[in-house]
């Protein structure tokens, strides 16, 4: 899949990856006609979406938005967001895994429709189930029942969407 780019949208203009609904995509032409094309002259649209594709597998739709509208008007923002978040997400004291389970409890903490993003990139990374399970289990803690029954959902229709792309049936 090219950099910048997602799964097909659907009719309602959602996007699925397998069974996951993420939130919807934006009209990058729209954007481009109306808004303007992406300005940073230093760092490409692909190359800025391939760090995204490579933790994800894709670039999800509301960095795809921020890239393509921020990318327009404020380049110069853009790269010191993607500093910044370089910066933080691969801290020298963790590996990739443990910080993407990090921010996977974080988000599920605070009922984020992101958490599912890193739960994805900690599957990649190398997280195991339980480790995933053993993250949700932390926020149960002190999020309650709601987190621990969002995050059993994300992690069931995670494991359907791995089946999906081996090839079997959810």
């Amino acid at each position: 899949m090219a950099a910048g780019t997602l799964i097909p949208p659907r009719e309602d203009n959602s996007t699925r990856k397998g069974i996951l609904v993420l939130p919807k995509r934006i009209n990058t032409n729209a954007v481009r006609k109306r808004i303007g094309e992406y300005a940073d002259t230093k760092v490409t649209l692909e190359e800025r979406g391939k760090i995204y594709e490579d933790l994800i597998g894709f670039v999800p739709p509301r960095i795809e938005a921020r890239l393509h509208v921020t990318g327009a008007l404020d380049p110069k923002l853009v790269d010191l967001q993607e500093q910044m978040r370089e910066h933080a997400m691969y801290p020298k004291s963790f590996d990739v895994k443990t910080a993407q389970l990090m921010l996977f409890g974080m988000l599920l903490m605070d009922g984020s429709d992101a958490a599912v993003l890193h739960a994805i990139a900690a599957r990649r990374a190398g997280a195991s189930w339980a480790e995933l399970q053993d993250t949700v289990s932390l926020c149960f803690l002190f999020r309650g029942l709601s987190a621990a029954n969002k995050g059993a959902e994300l992690l069931a229709n995670l494991a359907a969407n791995e089946e999906l792309e081996e090839g079997g049936k959810p």
